[in-house]
This record gives C-alpha cells, structure tokens and sequence, in this order.
C-alpha cells in the first residue's frame, strides 16, 4: 500500500467556505476517487503546515491513475480556491503516522 499525503494552508478569510467545501465534496470526493483517508490534522498553534491530510490506495499504479484523472483534477481546481502552500507526497504506508 501506498499513502497519499497533502498538506497545505488555509487562504486568511476563507475559513468558512474551505470547511464547508471539505466536508460537502473534497472528503467524499476522495473516497470516491478510491483514497482511503486515514488522518486529517489541523494545526491550530505552531509551525508547519495548517492542514495535513493521509490516505492509502493499494497499489502506487492506482494512485497514479487517480492523480492523473479529472476527477482529481477538478477537486484540485476547486481546492486552490481556498489553499495556498500545497505540498503532496507519496510514501509507502506503515500503518503509522507519517510527515
């Protein structure tokens, strides 16, 4: 298996309409994507990245196929609305919390 990880920051005044998108579509769009999600983290203090979100796919042939669909694309597209400092990376999964 392999783990999908996303993180990025939440643009400033577009707190409302960010969680109401990642709750209506982003989340269950990836699901129907075929990503597993495993962790979602808000950082409310500190440095780093403000959101990181995991997810595991079987195969790194999946995850690809699902990252190059547009699908992806169009969840990608309505996510930049609201983020900037978009960071993602591929990592085998441990079954343990990864960076």
């Amino acid at each position: 298996m392999v783990k999908l990880l996303l993180s990025w920051d939440i643009k400033p005044g577009q707190e409302t309409e960010y969680f109401n998108f990642v709750y209506r579509e982003f989340g269950p769009g990836l699901i129907k994507l075929g990503i597993q999600i495993t962790e979602a983290w808000y950082t409310a203090f500190g440095s780093g990245p403000q959101i990181l979100i995991g997810g595991v796919v079987e195969t790194p042939e999946k995850l690809t196929s699902i990252l190059e669909s547009e699908e992806w694309e169009a969840l990608y597209k309505k996510l930049s609305r609201y983020i900037v400092n978009f960071n993602r990376r591929v990592v085998k999964a441990t079954g343990r919390f990864q960076l």
